[in-house]
C-alpha cells in the first residue's frame, strides 16, 4: 500500500486515497458516507475476490485440494494470532463471537455458588450465555451497575472482585457497543491473574480499530467476530484460549475433528476421544471455508496497512467527532473524551436523537441509533471530509 506524506495531526501512515481506490471504490462515488463499521464493516475488493475464487473451486470440487481447503483455516489461525499477539495453537475458528463466549461459559470449570462478574449494559451476547449457566448450573451472574447509569464503573468492578472470594470469572466487552467506552484490559487482567480469576473478553467492537496484546492484558479467553472492524464476511470469527488453559479445558460442543488423529481421513472409525493438544479441540467442523478465505484477505490488508497505523487514523477521525461535540451545548458526548478510554465508536446524544438520526439518513450518512444516542464509527478508509459531512447533518 503506498505511503503518504504527513498532512497534519489526522494524517494516516498509509495513503487513504489509494486505499479507497484499490479496495473501496464505492467510497468515492458519492452515493453514501459509511460511518457504521461498528455494525457491519465493508468487504474490501480483495476479500470479495478471494471468496469468489474459492467458491469457483467449490463449484467444481475436483479442482479443490486439501491443501487449499484446510490451508485457508491454517492461514486464518496464523493471522488471528498475529492480530492479538498469540500463537496459532491458541486460536480456534468460530462462526461468531457468541459461540466463543458460550465456549467460555461452558468449558471453564465453574460450579454452583461460583460468581461471574460483568459490567451492566453489556451487549447481550456477553450476558445470555452466563444467564443460561446461572439457570443450568447455579452459577451466579452479577452485573456491576454503571456509575452514572451509562458508562461502565471499573472501580466498582474491581471492588466487587476483591470483596468476594466466590468470584471465579470476570467477563467484559473491551469496547462498549453503545457508548464506545474502552475498558482498561491490562489493569483488569492483572487483577484477575493476581486473584486466580478467569478473564474473558468480547473484543468485537475493539479489534481492528485498536490494537491488543492478550498476554500483556492477561486474557484467558477472547472471542471476536470478523464482520465489523475486521471487515470480514459474516460467519467468520475466532476465539483465543491461553495456552496454559487449553489442555485443562474440555470442549462443550464436540466436533469430529476435535480429536487427535482426525486429520487422517483413512482411519475415521478408529474412535479415540483424545482431544487435540491445541485450541483446535474447540472447533466444530465444518466451517465456511470460502468465508475464511475472505477473512484472510481482509486481515492481510490490515496487516499491510499496519494495525497501529489504522488505530491512529481511526483515533484521529473519532477525535474530530469528540471535539465537535465538546464545543456544542445542544449535544451531549456519551463516549469518554479521553483517547485512552475509547476506540472507534463515538456516541453523541443530541436533544432529539431520532430527529438527528433522520437528518443523517437523509444526507446519506450511514450510522446507528443505539440506546438513545447517535453512534458514528469511522474506519481506515474514511476521511475527515466524510466525518465533517456527518457533523454538518447532525447540526441541522
Amino acid at each position: 500500500m503506498p505511503r503518504a506524506e504527513s498532512r497534519g495531526p489526522s494524517a494516516a501512515l498509509f495513503d487513504v486515497a489509494a486505499l479507497r481506490r484499490a479496495e473501496f471504490p464505492w467510497a468515492d462515488r458519492g452515493e453514501a458516507v459509511y460511518l457504521n463499521n461498528a455494525s457491519t464493516g465493508p468487504l474490501p475488493r480483495r476479500t470479495t475476490a478471494a471468496i469468489e475464487a474459492f467458491t469457483r473451486l467449490r463449484a467444481e470440487p475436483f479442482r479443490m485440494t486439501d491443501e487449499v481447503q484446510f490451508g485457508a483455516l491454517v492461514r486464518a489461525r496464523e493471522l488471528c494470532a498475529r492480530l492479538v499477539g498469540a500463537s496459532p495453537r491458541e486460536i480456534a475458528l468460530m462462526v461468531n463471537t457468541s459461540y466463543g463466549l458460550n465456549l467460555a461459559a461452558r468449558a471453564l470449570p465453574l460450579a454452583a455458588g461460583d460468581v461471574v462478574l460483568t459490567l451492566d449494559r453489556e451487549f447481550p451476547a456477553n450476558v445470555y450465555p452466563w444467564m443460561a449457566l446461572e439457570r443450568a448450573a447455579g452459577v451466579e451472574l452479577r452485573r456491576v451497575p454503571c456509575a452514572d447509569g451509562r458508562l461502565p464503573d471499573e472501580e466498582a468492578l474491581v471492588r466487587a472482585l476483591d470483596a468476594d472470594p466466590r468470584v471465579k470469572v470476570v467477563t467484559v466487552s473491551w469496547v462498549s457497543f453503545a457508548t464506545g467506552y474502552r475498558v482498561d484490559l491490562a489493569r483488569l487482567g492483572a487483577r484477575c491473574r493476581e486473584r486466580g480469576v478467569y478473564f474473558v473478553v468480547d473484543a468485537i467492537q475493539g479489534l481492528g480499530a485498536a490494537t491488543l496484546d492478550v498476554a500483556r492484558c492477561h486474557v484467558d479467553v477472547l472471542a471476536c467476530g470478523a464482520q465489523k472492524w475486521l471487515m470480514g464476511p459474516w460467519g467468520t470469527a475466532f476465539v483465543y484460549v491461553r495456552d496454559e488453559l487449553v489442555e485443562r479445558l474440555a470442549p462443550s460442543a464436540v466436533g469430529w475433528m476435535s480429536v487427535r488423529g482426525s486429520d487422517d481421513f483413512s482411519r475415521l472409525v478408529d474412535y479415540d476421544l483424545t482431544w487435540r493438544d491445541d485450541a483446535r479441540r474447540f472447533e466444530v467442523i465444518t466451517l465456511p471455508f470460502q468465508d475464511f478465505a475472505g477473512m484472510n484477505a481482509s486481515l492481510e490488508l490490515l496487516c499491510e496497512l499496519g494495525p497501529a497505523a489504522v488505530e491512529a487514523h481511526v483515533a484521529a477521525l473519532a477525535g474530530r467527532v469528540v471535539r465537535w461535540a465538546e464545543g456544542r451545548d445542544d449535544v451531549r458526548l456519551v463516549t469518554p473524551a479521553d483517547p485512552a478510554r475509547r476506540a472507534g465508536i463515538v456516541s453523541v446524544a443530541p436533544r432529539d436523537p431520532a430527529a438527528a438520526s433522520a437528518r443523517l439518513t437523509s444526507a446519506g450518512v450511514f450510522h446507528s441509533l443505539r440506546e438513545g444516542a447517535v453512534r458514528l464509527s469511522p474506519h481506515c478508509y474514511n476521511t475527515e471530509e466524510e466525518v465533517d459531512a456527518a457533523l454538518a447533518a447532525l447540526a441541522g
